[in-house]
């Protein structure tokens, strides 16, 4: 791989960002996972709805793994913070936006999002620009993985 880091997103870190977005948009409530976070991140055109990677009906299954998964960890998070751990480390974190959606949590956590340096920085930025920050218990890592 050359050495030069392409400040975007993954691909699938995206995919993953807008359909979690797609659950809260077109999944019936309650949903398991708010989070139109990324969606705010991406700023897709308005026809992302139509890609063929978002067909409401063929990705339902893919939907259904990725909130189920992230409403896992994030319960077991909240549940080991509360027993006192301190930190919370996210491998391949992509677009992960547990810091802007539950505040309240990270507040009280070193959170480290380990990914790619130049997605870290396009992530980086785009909270800036948004008005979210980057707070000083949120951690971007940039790291390569190879």
């Amino acid at each position: 791989m050359a050495n030069e880091q392409i400040e975007a997103p993954e691909n699938t870190a995206e995919r993953v960002a807008l359909w979690r977005a797609m659950h809260v948009q077109v999944d019936p409530p309650p949903h398991v996972l708010e989070d139109e976070v990324g969606l705010r991140l991406l700023a897709p055109d308005g026809d992302w709805p139509r890609r063929p990677d978002m067909d409401p009906q063929a990705t339902s299954g893919f939907r259904a793994a990725i909130v189920g998964r992230a409403r896992f960890i994030e319960d077991l998070v909240i549940e080991q913070a509360e027993l006192g751990v301190t930190q919370y480390v996210i491998l391949g974190a992509g677009l992960d936006t547990f810091a802007q959606r539950r505040p309240d949590v990270a507040a009280k956590m070193e959170v480290f999002e380990v990914d790619q340096p130049g997605p870290q920085a396009w992530k980086r930025r785009r909270l800036i620009e948004l008005g979210y920050g980057v707070p000083d218990r949120l951690h971007l890592v940039p790291v390569d993985f190879e």
